[in-house]
């Protein structure tokens, strides 16, 4: 997240994330071109990877952890015959196979990797190994390998076979799922090797790729017509799957400092908080059009958990 002197703004902007730019590149780009004070991004992106970016601005960097959970979408083309040290076209060549499975073997083995897997995430990832990044030990030659980690996949699916070296996959996932790894292990449990040749994320929570702009053409578009930079989305888009809560500007004032409030005397009680929400949600409390925060009903109170 980036905190630098700018405007103090509010809402998400939906980027469509260039192939080889980095996703901290992009969010500097963005800030750079709203003149932002505070700024930080939602899931991060591969260079090789293109696609949906949420980045937050101002208040939007709190719901941040609530896009990082959400179900994202991705769709991914599989390169048989070679595995690669980073998993993607981007490595170097570890060992080859002349073995090409069939549409049918490939579909078989689907099934086997979708749910809640044990997944081992690539070597040249962002995740720490005793405080140091996985991808620094890696090209230090220090890592070899990372232990296995609970993963979700909901669902994936081959939609393209463009021919006997490629197969093209759309996947739906939870968080902290690997597309790289997916895409390795789909190739190892068909008897072969391969890694991703090409990477799209085309939805990630409430944000789709229809809704998205590349900066390249948000800026251009900004220098032809001196216009000002795209509205951003409402800082309450992010929690559009978490059920709202209308409470009154009394109650939000009492929430925002940290107060809780009596279910039972809420203005606007909701009928499923008549019947009880199971341990553990949430809801996010809105004032009018205006997003307050996120909040927990816990033994009969509304308990704030992070206001905005």
């Amino acid at each position: 997240m980036i905190s630098k002197r700018g405007q103090e703004i509010n809402g998400w902007l939906i980027v469509d994330k260039a192939l080889k730019m980095g996703s901290t590149t992009a969010v500097a780009k963005a800030r750079r071109l709203y003149d932002a004070r505070k700024v930080g991004h939602a899931g991060t992106l591969d260079p090789l990877a293109t696609g949906v970016l949420p980045v937050a601005f101002g208040r939007a960097t709190k719901t941040i952890p609530f896009i990082m959970d959400s179900t994202k979408h991705y769709r991914f083309t599989l390169a048989f015959g070679e595995s690669r040290t980073t998993d993607d076209r981007e490595g170097n060549v570890l060992t080859t196979s002349v073995h090409r499975p069939g549409d049918n073997d490939i579909r078989a083995v689907l099934p086997d990797l979708t749910g809640d897997i044990m997944q081992i995430p690539p070597i040249f990832s962002a995740l720490k190994v005793d405080g140091q990044r996985a991808y620094d030990l890696a090209r230090a030659g220090l890592l070899q390998s990372l232990p296995p980690r609970h993963a979700r996949v909901d669902r994936i699916e081959m939609v393209e076979r463009p021919d006997a070296d490629h197969a093209v996959f759309e996947v739906q996932s939870g968080k902290g799922v690997y597309m790289r790894s997916l895409a390795r292990d789909i190739a190892l449990a068909c008897g072969t090797v391969g890694h991703i040749a090409v990477l799209r994320r085309t939805k990630c929570g409430p944000f789709h790729e229809k809704n998205a702009i590349s900066l390249d053409n948000l800026s251009q578009s900004m220098e032809k017509a001196h216009a000002l930079p795209a509205p951003l989305l409402p800082v309450a888009t992010a929690l559009a799957d978490i059920p709202a809560l209308a409470v009154t500007e009394a109650e939000a004032k009492a929430l925002s400092f940290g107060q809780s409030i009596v279910l039972a005397e809420l203005t606007h009680p909701m009928p499923v908080l008549q019947s009880g929400l199971p341990q553990g949600d949430v809801l996010h409390a809105m004032c009018g059009e205006r997003a307050i925060g996120i909040c927990r009903p816990v033994d009969g109170r509304l308990k704030p958990m992070r206001m905005l």
